[in-house]
């Protein structure tokens, strides 16, 4: 088979990719957190239980999915201040233009959006 027979298989879109929806993403994660952990505290009085039938890891995976949550937690918090903090200097950098012209048409301001 030659080079012009072999073809690549090319994704080609139907239409465009819509916007990402924005979310609270700390209130998504936070009420997670919770749920893992009230889960915890709720299994844990029947710890005998759960050891004498061999089901212990159904508390210790409530802890460990409490545990990852903070974890998450952490990380929301930081990307929802770094695009406050992104939204924050492009105004300043914009500030001179009152009418927000500077800005190209579809802009959000957050980064990674499909503005930049």
């Amino acid at each position: 088979m030659s080079s012009e027979q072999r073809t690549t298989k090319e994704r080609i879109p139907l239409r465009p990719a819509p916007e990402p929806l924005e979310a609270n993403d700390v209130a998504t994660i936070t009420v997670g957190v919770i749920v893992w952990f009230v889960l915890f505290l709720v299994q844990l009085p029947f710890y005998g239980w759960y050891s004498d039938h061999g089901h212990t890891w159904f508390i210790w995976t409530c802890l460990a999915g409490g545990a990852c949550g903070l974890l998450g937690l952490l990380y929301v918090r930081a990307r929802r201040d770094a695009i406050r903090r992104h939204v924050a200097a492009r105004a300043a950098q914009d500030g001179g233009n009152a009418d927000g012209a500077g800005n190209a048409a579809g802009d959000t301001g957050n980064p990674g959006s499909a503005g930049e």
